[in-house]
């Protein structure tokens, strides 16, 4: 069992397969991004050997995601691998999930439920094609809605999650908590976060959540519930739907005295904190031996290590995001 310097357990860790995106969002990367050498990337037999030494210290709960995990190729032989972990007792997998765009869904999902997978994290923030193209810049609306219907098709629960961008989608918060709990989709809204130079300006996109919120109370009755995905969302029951909405706050309302998880790239970097620069490399043991002591004890000496928090700030001033590094190098 891993347990940082704060008593906090870490049972979940997020798994980045991939820098690379087929989309272009305007709040998480630049359109012309230049992404990492494929040499630099873990093999996928290195990144299943990676998750297995995770799995040897007490995680239960691996997410995998990238860029977009489902563009990597051959990466459901990864998937298909690690659901193999999954099992009811200690050394095991509780669950295996992953974040996705949805553009790869419709030839996935079925193998995704297969391989074990019972629920997944979609990202789509608006309902409006037009909309659509101009916040992911290359995505396609239908392919993605074909996406979500296939997994739904397959018996994977679905979760979208919906970046909150003022005056760019906040007036389609209703409508979204109507058409989800219409789907049987959960909702989270999360606040842009600043990761990265994007060709613009994080000042003009972020939108509190606590404001957002006010604003839904004067439509929908919202009740706070006692549950926990796992994650940083904190959850409502939308009354009049009977949907659940969660809110991810970490700049208005920061989430780290819970915080169960850390992050590994696709290079083998773990990351103890989202918001902080300090990490692992897990990369060199992970070669450097063929048992997996070596990883384990460079994955106890970064959780020793774990932050008490993050520092997100936006600099209305310099107008810098407070991290270089970009969410889908960390891993979304």
């Amino acid at each position: 069992m891993l347990v940082d310097g704060f008593g906090r357990q870490i049972s979940y860790v997020r798994v980045s397969v991939t820098d690379r995106c087929d989309f272009r969002c305007v709040y998480c990367m630049a359109e012309n991004m230049v992404f990492l050498p494929k040499r630099d990337l873990l093999s996928l037999e290195e990144l299943e050997r990676l998750c297995d030494a995770f799995i040897q210290t007490g995680v239960r709960k691996i997410r995998l995601t990238g860029g977009e995990p489902l563009v990597r190729r051959g990466v459901m032989s990864l998937i298909q691998a690690l659901g193999r972990r999954l099992g009811p007792v200690p050394g095991t997998l509780e669950e295996l999930t992953l974040t996705t765009n949805g553009s790869q869904l419709e030839r996935h999902a079925e193998g995704l439920v297969a391989a074990g997978v019972r629920r997944i994290n979609v990202s789509l923030d608006t309902l409006r094609p037009g909309r659509f193209e101009a916040i992911t810049r290359w995505g396609r609306f239908e392919q993605v809605m074909q996406g979500i219907a296939a997994a739904r098709s397959a018996g994977l629960a679905i979760k979208i999650n919906m970046v909150a961008l003022k005056d760019v989608n906040e007036d389609e918060f209703d409508q979204m908590i109507a058409w989800c709990g219409a789907e049987g989709y959960d909702l989270t809204l999360i606040e842009t976060m600043p990761l990265g130079d994007i060709d613009g300006d994080r000042t003009d996109q972020y939108l509190p959540l606590s404001l957002v919120r006010a604003r839904l109370q004067q439509r929908w009755r919202l009740t706070d519930l006692d549950c926990s995905t796992g994650g940083p969302a904190r959850y409502v029951r939308v009354e009049e739907t009977g949907g659940r909405l969660g809110f991810i706050t970490p700049m208005s309302h920061n989430f780290c005295e819970s915080c169960n998880r850390v992050r590994v790239t696709c290079t083998g970097t773990m990351y103890m904190c989202l918001g902080q620069e300090d990490a692992i490399d897990l990369r060199t043991p992970l070669r450097g031996a063929e048992d997996n002591g070596p990883v384990v004890a460079a994955i106890e000496a970064g959780i020793g290590r774990k932050p008490k928090g993050h520092d997100f700030v936006i600099d209305r001033r310099r107008k810098r995001p407070a991290l270089a590094r970009h969410m889908s190098v960390t891993g979304g």
